[in-house]
């Protein structure tokens, strides 16, 4: 299962970051797997896992909360098109080049919207390690 977020940035562009771990830690340290060195995200904020072609997302006790499709939650199964917001940021997941939810899905296909995004973005050459640079609206 190829797994990516991608987060749409203010000028039209995206930036892919591939989960190439079964788990990802996304938070504000240094050490996190996708780093967002933003005040509003708590420094081990969520992470991503996936096992057995299921995927998970699970709040990691942050203080503003991680958001999936507009609901906060503490764990939840996710899937091709679902947006996770952490802080000001919003990730569209894609799974298999896809990020269309999977026809018979209760939740339509999320709208993205470019202010949805913040700027910058370097793997630094890690495919699974990333930095996100920038801050909110």
């Amino acid at each position: 299962m190829d797994v990516s977020l991608i987060l749409f940035k203010k000028d039209g562009t995206q930036k892919v970051f591939q989960l190439s771990n079964s788990v990802t830690v996304i938070g504000r340290r240094p050490d996190c797997h996708l780093r967002v060195p933003v005040k509003l995200v708590s420094r081990r904020h969520c992470q991503l896992s996936h096992s057995e072609g299921e995927l998970k997302i699970r709040d990691l006790s942050s203080l503003n909360g991680t958001f999936l499709n507009g609901k906060r939650v503490d764990e939840a199964s996710v899937q091709a098109g679902d947006r996770i917001k952490v802080g000001p940021i919003t990730l569209t997941l894609q799974v298999d080049g896809k990020c269309e939810r999977r026809q018979g899905s209760d939740t339509a296909r999320p709208e993205i919207t470019s202010r949805d995004a913040a700027s910058g973005g370097s793997t630094g050459g890690n495919p699974y390690k990333g930095s996100i640079q920038g801050g909110s609206d």
